[in-house]
């Protein structure tokens, strides 16, 4: 099992969890709209794990601006297609929200671990010079 996996798991475990507590407090507690209170729940535990994902999992010393723009683009494919898409759709076809909401986080990690590992995280080391790539 690659170490940045089990970092993976143990920052986004914490971080799904902000989610959640954000969820309920907007949606029970303020009775925020959900695709509201899913969106602004979402943003802010994925900000979250960005950084904490960058800094102690994948330790990028990479320039922030591409890479950010890297996460940016793969958060928002996950956001149209795993949160919005399945999480909101199964809420709205009568599943508990939170049940929803868990069943997408769940299909959420595995995309979004591969995304960051190969995608936003990868490392990209320069060709030696003379060599062929």
């Amino acid at each position: 099992m690659p170490p940045n996996l089990l970092g993976f798991v143990l920052i986004n475990g914490f971080t799904f969890g902000v989610d959640l507590s954000l969820l309920t407090a907007l949606r029970s507690g303020l009775h925020v709209p959900l695709w509201l209170a899913i969106t602004v729940a979402y943003c802010c535990a994925f900000g979250l794990s960005y950084v904490l994902n960058r800094a102690f999992n994948f330790r990028s010393h990479a320039p922030v601006g591409p890479q950010l723009g890297t996460y940016v683009i793969v958060v928002i494919v996950n956001y149209l297609v795993l949160i919005l898409g399945l999480g909101a759709g199964l809420s709205y076809l009568g599943l508990e929200y939170h049940v929803s909401r868990i069943l997408a986080g769940l299909c959420e990690g595995v995309y979004m671990y591969c995304a960051m590992r190969w995608l936003v995280f990868r490392d990209r080391q320069p060709a030696a010079a003379g060599t062929t790539v």
